[in-house]
């Protein structure tokens, strides 16, 4: 004989038991206002007679909100999108939010906006969308939702609810590290020309060596990988004039540069001096350790998730200011003689 299954109770049950409308329990389950100590406390003792559990999809068909987050990446699964996203889950929980995530697919706008489509259909409260790429912004102008649209992207642009580190300062403070340092010639590997990150580095180092009087020497074209670090270590070595010192766009890269650069024979710091960018886990292990700019990633987050529940409230709030990365001297930087 089979067992017998035990219904589960519905928000219907809990009203019917606590002689309230099933409008009202969803207003004691989602703590609003305007529900008096005494009606809660019917229906707090309802919900705990029947072991009722609210599923989030009767929740938002009930409340119109689904308590859901979205999350769309306009780029590769690099570490820093991708510590990014795991930031803002793990600040997701504690404010009682679940996380949806995809990748676009591509960067072209009809990819992008058939994903931000497809989370509409979803019923998400909100969604944030990691712009990788110039592109992804020109996708998204023009879109007009009824829920809250925010973009991590590094030049914080008007129009757009925004939550970013800022990388074109960021570059400043690691070039200036080497300018005090003693260092005139600082080389740079750029990371690609159509990502809105290495744009930002890329300007911040030129703008730091022409506020020293400095001239910035052709960069190196990198991809933020180590294979093609390693190809724009292969031609500053062939460079006849090459600098003492290299602010290469992310670790990734610095990575492949310095392996390229002692197989040549030449010594990280004592010939030459690198910084990198992100302070991947792996950079305190490089040999040698690397100098880098620390993106606090979990700060980051916390910060999406704090903004996302003030646009939720008020539309109009505004953006909080950009997060700065920080320098995180190692070993692979030197002071000149």
């Amino acid at each position: 004989m089979k067992a017998l299954k035990t219904r589960q109770a519905t928000i219907f049950d809990v009203a019917r038991l606590a002689g309230v409308s099933h409008q009202t329990v969803s207003r004691v389950l989602n703590n609003l206002p305007n529900v008096r100590p005494t009606t809660r406390e019917k229906v707090e003792v309802a919900i705990r007679q029947l072991s009722y559990t609210p599923s989030p999809a009767a929740r938002a068909l009930v409340t119109r909100r689904s308590a859901t987050i979205a999350v769309l990446n306009t780029g590769a699964a690099d570490f820093g999108p991708a510590s990014i996203a795991i930031g803002l889950c793990e600040a997701a929980g504690p404010a009682n939010y679940t996380v949806t995530m995809s990748n676009s697919g591509g960067s072209d706008p009809e990819s992008i906006r058939s994903v931000i489509v497809q989370f509409v259909r979803q019923n998400v409260e909100a969604i944030v969308v990691i712009a990788a790429r110039t592109a992804s912004l020109e996708a998204l102008s023009g879109i007009d939702l009824d829920i809250p649209l925010l973009t991590i992207e590094s030049a914080g642009r008007p129009g757009f609810h925004s939550v970013s580190l800022d990388q074109y300062r960021g570059a400043r403070l690691a070039v200036r590290h080497l300018i005090d340092l003693g260092h005139t010639r600082i080389e740079h590997v750029a990371g690609p020309s159509d990502s809105l990150d290495a744009l930002e580095r890329l300007r911040g180092w030129r703008d730091e060596l022409g506020e020293a009087g400095i001239a910035a020497p052709r960069p190196l074209q990198g991809y933020w990988t180590p294979d093609s670090g390693s190809d724009a270590a292969t031609e500053l070595l062939a460079r006849s004039d090459r600098g003492t010192a290299v602010f290469v766009a992310n670790d990734q890269m610095a990575l492949g540069f310095m392996h390229t650069l002692e197989r040549a024979g030449i010594r990280v710091p004592d010939d030459i001096s690198v910084i990198g960018y992100d302070d991947i886990p792996e950079a305190a292990y490089f040999t040698p350790p690397l100098t880098t700019m620390k993106q606090d990633f979990d700060a980051l987050g916390r910060q999406i998730m704090g903004h996302l529940l003030e646009v939720l409230r008020d539309p109009s709030a505004p953006s909080p200011t950009r997060f700065v990365p920080s320098l995180v001297v190692r070993e692979s930087v030197r002071a000149l003689r």
